[in-house]
């Protein structure tokens, strides 16, 4: 009877994969997944535990979304705009000045993507997928490896990293290149002038060790959806005191991770410039032409989106909306 107790214990544990692409240090693990993870561990007394995998060690970042239909990782810190063929819709929260902080922009993603919001229904449901928590970047300022940027005129013909159609309608109004890429490869692809700079967060920039020399300040060119989700029939499969734990540790994650985020990105400006790094901020004029370039790249998205098929119209009012709501 004295063996047969922990190993009834031992049976009842319940141990889930996790993968993301981030590198130890990173934010996002910082304050939202290591923290999910524990409070998780923690509500259910230790039954539930995890296998962490963080920086690619389960997969690509690309491949997240088949790897958690598939079964190879239970939950996933997935990015949409790399599956965009998949889940299209969810751009509408990376157009350019839409919000002006993680936090406003997170309010409003949350509502789109969570049980019963127009994301969770038109992109991730289909996808077999479940959101547990979102995360929006703060806005996106534009990285550059060599040229200087001090007017909008020196972003013609620069390839820019982008991360989705979105963002490559906002770098064309500049007259810009977009080349899409993920996170992980940009430094490469700036060290060998395969691009000649990105539109990044602050924090993705000195996370990730991009070689920059000038940054822009005080712009807007649009952001990046995270969303944190485990595949349905894993969910359904789950006790349903899990299930409570799994979403009251996500609401935690929403309120905190923002937060802390947008804290961090003005100190990230500073270290960028405390290794030499330029920071300019464009004229009042100049700022002025940018916000009017960029004012109709929101209904164009929607107009593409219309044309082929997908809600793009409803999505955005419904961003909109969610965006104005408290």
């Amino acid at each position: 009877a004295a063996v047969a107790v922990p190993a009834m214990a031992q049976d009842k544990k319940l141990v889930l994969r996790v993968a993301d692409q981030f590198p130890q240090g990173h934010f996002m693990l910082r304050y939202a997944i290591k923290p999910w993870m524990e409070q998780v561990t923690k509500a259910t007394g230790g039954e539930v535990q995890f296998e962490h995998y963080p920086g690619e060690q389960l997969g690509k970042a690309k491949d997240f979304l088949s790897l958690v239909q598939s079964g190879v990782a239970d939950i996933v810190l997935l990015a949409p705009a790399y599956v965009s063929d998949k889940m299209p819709l969810t751009a509408v929260m990376e157009l350019p000045g839409l919000f002006e902080n993680s936090c406003q922009g997170n309010a409003a993603y949350w509502k789109l993507a969570r049980e019963g919001g127009l994301l969770a229904q038109k992109e991730y449901a289909p996808n077999g997928v479940r959101a547990l928590f979102s995360t929006m970047y703060p806005p996106y300022q534009l990285v550059s490896a060599k040229r200087k940027i001090d007017t909008p005129k020196h972003v013609e013909g620069m390839k820019l990293r982008v991360l989705s159609r979105a963002m490559d309608l906002a770098v064309s109004k500049l007259k810009g290149v977009g080349v899409r890429m993920t996170s992980p490869e940009i430094f490469e692809a700036m060290s060998r002038g395969t691009i000649d700079g990105a539109i990044l967060s602050y924090g993705v920039a000195a996370n990730y060790n991009v070689p920059a020399r000038y940054v822009t300040v005080g712009e807007s060119f649009g952001s990046a959806a995270m969303l944190f989700v485990i595949g349905e029939s894993r969910w359904a499969k789950l006790p349903d005191h899990v299930k409570k734990a799994m979403a009251e540790a996500g609401e935690m994650a929403n309120r905190n991770v923002c937060a802390e985020i947008d804290k961090e990105e003005a100190g990230e400006l500073e270290n960028l410039k405390k290794k030499g790094v330029t920071a300019v901020r464009w004229s009042a004029s100049d700022r002025t032409e940018v916000e009017s370039m960029l004012m109709s790249v929101a209904n164009e998205w929607a107009v593409e989106m219309d044309k082929r098929g997908k809600p793009g119209g409803e999505t955005l009012k419904a961003a909109l909306a969610a965006r104005s709501s408290r």
